[in-house]
This record gives structure tokens, sequence and C-alpha cells, in this order.
């Protein structure tokens, strides 16, 4: 039946507002700000680390953070992927796109096309794609070895069955192959083997990976701090020119043209301790985070300094993922198996953290489905249900033309996580603002301070990169097939 012309301008209007839009706010207030030219460009995620956050951080007094904001731009209404895993997160950064656009959804999700690992490719396709440290040799170490093909799902490639490796899973480029195809070096640092996805579908984005296995430590903010210094130190020794132990190719005695990774301190800290209710101000392990990742960012400043190269460094902090709750008094859980269960119909895999991710075994059940999901809607602590038209219009993909994405997307209320867990008392993942406005900001001692407040995506921070290079953003495919735009401040950067 064909939709009223007000019922798709509600959509397309619900679509903006949700996921993040390509069609982006027109930039005329730049205030003739064009950016800088750099060398090099560092790009830091302090996972877990929203807007607010730097707004409390700030308030706290002088620090090196508000250092870099002296000769910065800041993005205050800067929203990163829906859904807001990390991997989608962290793809946005470097491929200007959604996941619609890559693939990739989420770190354990599911494809209609794939087969279980090992399974020869076997039987009716349909398997679970999962891409954490249960596909390393051995997640006990530190150093694990790497990815081992056995743990990696299977599909057909050319009539041959083939391992999928994550880096195989994104269906367009990086920034970082970018930049390695036009001769300069790269490097990055993250929490598992798994990472290899951001060297893009090549395999080749990076010149040098480096990946400690973050399940080899401790889950204390001690514990993750003393593992976020192996990524402080692969960054110092990389301004250096320094290959690393333990870590993939090599730089080659050059400082990486493009380099990045992330701070796990502060989600951890927000996952175990967070935010004291009442006034929201940070706890003292969240504190304990906060000042590490800003004493290490002043390291990082000071090294690139002391080489002659700060002048010539766009330093990048955005968040690939915020964290929710943030008011520790509006978190709840309900077990996923509830929501699966309500379908009424046979669900294939549900992905569920502070959203749930619904593959069904047949299409045609959906609009059934949505119906036995609503008739719950209070007992399951849904705030929005996701499928057909809607889930087309709000930019999130089709499930009949698309394997990887899901027929039915389940928002909660604010606060809730569809666990069972006891360990959290936050996650990310899912829809909200607290899942998905982020710290962004950028820093160049040729800057003018400068505050955005209009709407901004992390997309957007693909572009940049290239830009400040003096590359054409439109090598990267995402950028081209979601028209994603430089950050504001970088838009007339030639």
């Amino acid at each position: 039946m064909m939709r009223s012309f007000n019922s798709i301008l509600l959509s397309l209007l619900l679509a903006r507002l949700s996921i993040g839009s390509p069609i982006l706010p027109r930039d005329d207030d730049d205030g003739g700000e064009h950016g800088c030219k750099a060398k090099y460009v560092a790009v830091f995620s302090v996972d877990g680390l929203h807007d607010s956050d730097l707004d409390r951080w700030l308030a706290l007094g002088p620090s090196n953070i508000s250092e870099l904001l002296e000769t910065g731009y800041r993005y205050t209404d800067a929203y990163t992927t829906g859904p807001s895993d990390s991997f989608p997160g962290s793809l946005a950064q470097y491929t200007g796109a959604n996941p619609r656009t890559t693939g990739v959804w989420y770190d354990d999700t599911y494809d209609r096309t794939y087969f279980a690992p090992s399974s020869g490719c076997k039987g009716a396709p349909g398997a679970e794609v999962l891409y954490d440290e249960s596909i390393d040799y051995n997640n006990a170490l530190l150093f694990s070895g790497g990815i081992n093909p056995a743990n990696l799902p299977q599909t057909i490639i050319g009539g041959k069955c083939t391992n999928i490796y994550p880096h195989m899973r994104t269906r367009v480029n990086t920034a970082f192959e970018v930049v390695v195809e036009a001769g300069f070096k790269t490097a990055y640092t993250d929490k598992h083997p798994a990472y290899d996805i951001m060297r893009g579908p090549s395999g080749k984005g990076l010149s040098s990976g480096y990946f400690p296995e973050i399940a080899a430590v401790g889950g204390t903010v001690e514990d993750i701090i003393a593992y976020d210094q192996y990524h402080v130190n692969a960054w110092l020794d990389w301004i250096d020119g320094k290959d690393i132990a333990n870590a993939e190719g090599s730089i080659d005695g050059k400082a990486p043209t493009l380099f990045g990774g992330n701070f796990q301190a502060v989600s951890v800290g927000q996952k175990t301790s967070g935010y004291v209710a009442g006034s929201l101000a940070f706890t003292p392990e969240l504190l304990k985070a906060m000042k590490f990742v800003d004493a290490s960012l002043g390291l990082i400043t000071q090294k690139l300094k002391s080489k002659g190269m700060l002048q010539d460094t766009l330093i990048i902090i955005a968040s690939k993922h915020g964290q929710a709750p943030i008011d520790p008094t509006k978190y709840g859980k309900v077990d996923p198996v509830a929501v699966t269960n309500a379908t009424g119909v046979t669900v294939d895999f549900q992905t569920s953290d502070d959203i749930a991710l619904i593959f069904l075994h047949d299409h045609a059940d959906t609009a059934k489905a949505a119906a036995n999901l609503a008739a719950k809607k209070s007992a399951l602590k849904i705030d929005d249900i996701i499928y057909g038209d809607r889930l087309v219009d709000m930019g999130f993909g089709n499930p009949l033309q698309d394997p990887a994405v899901p027929d039915i997307i389940v928002k909660p209320i604010e606060g809730i996580i569809y666990t069972t867990s006891t360990k959290k008392i936050a996650e990310h993942g899912g829809l909200s603002d607290d899942d998905r406005h982020v710290a962004c900001f950028v820093s160049n001692p040729n800057l003018h301070k400068k505050t955005y407040n209009r709407q901004i995506y992390t997309t957007q921070v693909a572009p940049t990169i290239l830009k400040a290079l003096g590359i054409n953003p439109e090598g990267l495919q995402g950028v081209k097939a979601e028209g994603t735009k430089a950050l504001p401040g970088f838009h007339d950067l030639q």
C-alpha cells in the first residue's frame, strides 16, 4: 500500500533525529575558519566519553584537555553511529559511513549468508558473526597469538568456503587504506586482535597494528589504566618512529602520517562505578580514569612538541561510543531471553545490550513479532520497536535486501540493559543520547579557539582526516556513498 506523503516526511524526520542522516546542516557560519593543513593526524577515542563529561572535566580546572581546546574546535552536539557499538563507532571515524553502508553493525551479530566457524560452509546459511576475544588463539594472554582462523565465520567466495577475517567484513575502504595508497605510513592500536577490521577490505591499511588483548587483564579501573598504558606507550614510540614489540607490521623508522587508537579506562569506570546520583559528578574511580586520560594526552602533546611535530599534527578526539545511563537511578535490566520469547516466532539470532537487534528465521513473521513485542512493551521496558518501512526510512537498511540488517530493532527505555549480568551498571550499543552524544574536538596550534553547537556526526572525522592531509576525501567509498562532509571549520580546506 502506498504511504501518504506526510507519513514519509515524518519517517525522514525521525531518521534525522534518531541515527544521524548524511544530509547535514548547512555550514554557512564557519566564521572564515578553514582548519589546518597537516603532515600528521592523530585520532584518539576516549571510549564512553560524553560531551557532558567534557563539561564536567573542564569545570574542575585547567588541564591538558583545556589547553588543547585553547587552540581547537569543539563540537558540542556530536553523535556517533546507531547502533553505537564499538565496531561501527570505530569504522565511522575512518570510513565516513554508517552500518547500512559498512555492513558492520556490531562485534557480535548475524549474517544470513554466513556459516559457523570450521563448518566447511555446510548446511543452510545463516550464522553468528562474532569478532571479540573469542577468536584469539589464547585470550588469556595479553599477546594472544592473534586471530585463530578456526574461530572465524565462513562464507562462500568465488565458489570456495572462506574464513572471514574482520577486515574482510567491511564493505568500504578506510582512511588508513587511502593514506597507505598515497605512500604514507599508518598505525593503530585497540583492545582485541579483532580490530584487524581497521585494515579495511584490502587488509593493507595498517603499516603497524598493535592489539594487546584486554580480556587478559583484570576488570578494575586500575587494571584498565595499566592496560591503556600499552596504547599510550605505542603512540609515543610511533611518534619516535619506533616499531613496537608484538605489533604486526612496521613503520620503517618513520612517524606514521595517520595513527590513533583508544582509551578504555573511562568506559570501564562508567560501567563499574559511574556517576554520583543526584549531582552526576564523577565517582572517584571514574575521576581517576579521567585524570589518566588527561595526563596521557599531555604526554603525547609534549612528545610531539619535543620532536618538532606539534605544529604539523592535527589531533582529533572523538569517542566511538558513549555509555548509558549517565544517571545511575535510571539503571535497570531485563533478561534478553524474555525479549526473544516475546516475539512469539522463531528467532535465528539476537544481539542484546542496551539494544536488541533481532534476526528472524522468516521475514514474513516481522509484523507478527513486532505486534507481540508491543503487547509486552511495559514488561520489557521498550521505548521503540523499529521495523519494516520505518527501518528503511530511518536509514538502517533493508533486511529483505541486505543479509546483515536485522528485521527488528528494539530500543529500550534509557537506562535499561538487556542482560542478566550483575557486573555492569552501564552499557553501550544502543540508540539513546547517553549512548550516542559523545565528546568530539580537534586541536592544532594553528587553530583559533571555536565552539560549534550544531549537530554533527563522527562519520565526519574521516573526510576531515584526509582533507587535513591534503588527500581527496572522495577516495573514501563511504564518504561518496553517504555524501559525508568534513567537520565544520574544515569544509573549505583545499
